[in-house]
C-alpha cells in the first residue's frame, strides 16, 4: 500500500508563491509516477503536473506552464510542486496521486493523498 501527505498549502496573495510537498510513504519511491491534481469548490478536478518515476518527464496544465514547476527528491520520499505568480483561480484543494508501481504519468491513479488547501486571495 502507498501513502501519500500533503503539505505546504495556505493563504497566499496573486502573485506570490508556495510550495506543496508530497511525502510518500513507499518502500521505493522511483518506482512510482507522481501527479498534482486540483479541485476548486463546483469544479471538476483537474490535472495540474505530473513526473515520471526517473524524472526525467514532467507535464503540465496549460494554466500552469511556466508559472509551476514539479521535481522530485527520491532519497527523501517528497515531490514538490513549487507554484510561482499565483493566481485566484488557482485556489483549489491540491492533492498529489500515484498510479500503480511502474505506471506513468497516463495510468489511472489509485493512491491519493488527502489533499492541501491552497487560497489566493487579497
Amino acid at each position: 500500500q502507498l501513502q501519500l501527505v500533503e503539505s505546504g498549502g495556505g493563504l497566499v496573495q496573486p502573485g506570490g508563491s508556495l510550495r506543496l510537498s508530497c511525502a510518500v510513504r513507499a518502500f521505493r519511491l522511483g518506482d512510482y509516477a507522481i501527479g498534482w491534481f486540483r479541485q476548486a469548490p463546483g469544479k471538476e478536478r483537474e490535472g495540474v503536473s505530473c513526473i515520471s518515476s526517473s524524472g526525467d518527464s514532467t507535464k503540465y496544465a496549460d494554466s500552469v506552464k511556466g508559472r509551476f514547476t514539479i521535481s522530485r527528491e527520491n532519497a527523501k520520499n517528497i515531490v514538490y510542486l513549487q507554484m510561482n505568480n499565483l493566481k485566484p483561480e488557482d485556489a483549489a484543494v491540491y492533492y498529489c496521486a500515484a498510479p500503480r508501481r511502474w505506471g506513468d504519468c497516463e495510468d489511472r491513479y489509485d493512491y491519493w493523498g488527502q489533499g492541501t488547501q491552497v487560497t489566493v486571495s487579497s
